[in-house]
């Protein structure tokens, strides 16, 4: 009977052996189980990104379907257009800075931010931060993709206008009808392709938005102003608030600027380990707020064009062309809002989860069968449409996942640039045993920071996804929650790593080697306070 269940008898696919993956020849893990070629630092023949790479990220990024969103929700919950631009505005210079400052290391060390956690966290909490970096991927995948299914229904409606009146067969509070399902279906299975482009071949996707899409959205502008002329106030007052009311909005709207991009706040480095230097992503600095203004920008000017036209916020570019009567400018721009989306939720979604499940268990997974599964996963399992369902329903979205991010973001930065003054050693990072691995893998100073740094803004968190909860004062610092936390956790996890040293992680010189191979003759080694620790001759980083 056990020879009949035995492994031989199943078929190729279903057997472990035939997923496990080659360790790159560079690892300095000690076995398979602890890395794969897209966990070890990027080879220099790799190191390909250049500065124009890095514009035409952010453009990818920024001209956008979410970021008009973000834009236009501002104005549905009562800001006026001047307070909503100057939050996105300097909300993004702030997540700007950051951005860079984690990218930095990633441009330095070459290795993704699952691996460069472990010098901050411990080997075993950094899980933590890989794991929650999942989830926000995956939610913000199917978010996405729900974007672009909308676009795929403007497509449809405008060639074959009869799908508006399909019966729906699903009830009221699914937050989405049997048409709409259809159409994520057909947008989630255009997206699958792309899953299985390399990171190095992908950018090449960035580059092509960043040609096609920004002259459509110069077009919406010049329609909003054609359609909606300076005689008739373009940019309508929207501002229904005041006082202490206008004020918290205000921060909300603020944070939520900071949020948008927060998670790349944490995953930048997956990204700049491909840099040819460090200085070819310093240019994000600059591009980051000044395309995201101009861009939001856009998303307010043309939904205040669809107030004064339609007598609505109709904060969802989606919707306003639902509007038009012109079918084939439906079409073409429902387009070019669908590559939008598609570059978007590649670029900033589905390579993140690659590279943080390719951590999880890297005998197996890896960037691009990472990614298939965050396809299923965050396009299936978490139900997005119930996220977009209102303009406060993706503010609160937006905002609550800064509760951990803004900690986790700080912690690392502070611990690279102000506790270990850049010096750090990256063989280490990839063994269990190694220096990093404090008390059984957890750096308790880090454990404090979060556990300080996370309570504050959870009385506003909870009363954002359950809107009859009455948790008091306390729920406005959910409002500020990326900078409360940020702030907090840098300031806890500084004070205590100065009283409490972690002695065997520091020392003189970065230990930094991107291409001698484990199996390499030629050895060192670098004394710590567990003994000597045997590493390979190493560049080094003064």
């Amino acid at each position: 009977m056990g020879q009949i269940f035995s492994k031989s008898c199943l078929p190729t696919f279903a057997r472990p052996s035939t997923w496990i993956l080659e360790p790159e020849a560079s690892t300095f893990a000690e076995n398979s189980s602890w890395s794969n070629k897209d966990m070890d630092p990027v080879p220099l023949r790799e190191r390909t990104w250049t500065m124009l790479n890095y514009v035409t990220f952010w453009i990818s990024c920024a001209v956008n379907v979410s970021v008009w969103q973000l834009a236009s929700s501002m104005l549905a919950i009562g800001l006026s257009w001047r307070q909503a631009l100057l939050a996105i505005s300097l909300g993004h210079l702030v997540i700007a800075v950051v951005i860079v400052l984690i990218g930095t290391i990633g441009a330095r060390l070459r290795v993704p931010i699952s691996i460069l956690a472990r010098s901050s966290f411990g080997f075993w909490l950094s899980y933590f931060c890989v794991i929650s970096l999942i989830i926000l991927s995956m939610f913000w995948f199917g978010v996405q993709t729900f974007i672009g299914s909308e676009c795929i229904y403007q497509m449809l409606k405008a060639i074959w206008p009869s799908i508006a009146h399909l019966p729906n067969h699903l009830p009221a509070n699914a937050s989405i009808t049997t048409t709409e399902l259809l159409c994520y279906f057909l947008y989630w299975s255009i997206q699958l392709p792309f899953m299985f482009v390399s990171p190095q071949k992908i950018r090449f996707l960035f580059l092509a938005k960043a040609i096609i899409v920004p002259p459509t959205w110069l077009a919406l502008l010049i329609w909003a102003f054609v359609r909606v002329p300076p005689s008739r106030s373009l940019l309508t007052p929207t501002q229904t608030l005041s006082g202490k009311e206008l004020l918290w909005a205000w921060l909300s709207a603020f944070n939520s600027a900071i949020g948008f991009f927060a998670s790349l706040s944490v995953n930048m480095p997956n990204f700049t380990r491909y840099a040819k230097n460090e200085r070819a992503q310093y240019i994000q600095l600059l591009v980051i707020p000044a395309l995201i203004t101009l861009a939001s920008f856009v998303g307010i000017t043309v939904t205040s064009a669809g107030i004064s036209l339609y007598g609505q916020i109709l904060w969802d570019p989606l919707k306003l062309i639902d509007h038009w009567d012109n079918r084939a400018c439906a079409f073409f721009t429902s387009l070019v809002f669908a590559l939008s989306t598609l570059a978007s939720n590649i670029s900033a979604n589905s390579l993140d989860a690659g590279n943080e499940m390719a951590a999880l268990y890297p005998r197996y997974i890896n960037i691009l069968r990472g990614q298939v599964i965050c396809a299923f996963l965050g396009g299936w399992a978490l139900c997005p449409w119930k996220i977009l369902a209102s303009a406060p329903g993706f503010l609160s979205f937006v905002n609550g996942y800064t509760v951990f991010i803004g900690p986790m973001t700080g912690i690392i930065i502070t611990d690279y640039w102000l506790v270990h003054r850049t010096r750090v050693d990256v063989p280490s990072m990839y063994r269990p045993r190694g220096r990093y691995r404090y008390i059984y893998g957890i750096n308790w100073r880090a454990a404090v920071a979060m556990a300080v740094s996370v309570p504050p803004s959870c009385p506003g968190l909870i009363a954002s996804i359950k809107g009859s909860a009455r948790m008091g004062a306390g729920t406005h610092l959910f409002d500020i929650a990326f900078m409360l936390g940020l702030s907090l956790a840098s300031l806890v996890y500084f004070t205590l790593s100065k009283l409490f040293p972690s002695h065997e992680t520091v020392f003189e010189r970065a230990i930094i080697d991107l291409e001698k191979p484990l199996g390499d003759k030629t050895r060192g080694s670098v004394g710590g306070s567990d003994g000597q620790t045997e590493v390979l001759v190493q560049t080094v980083v003064e």
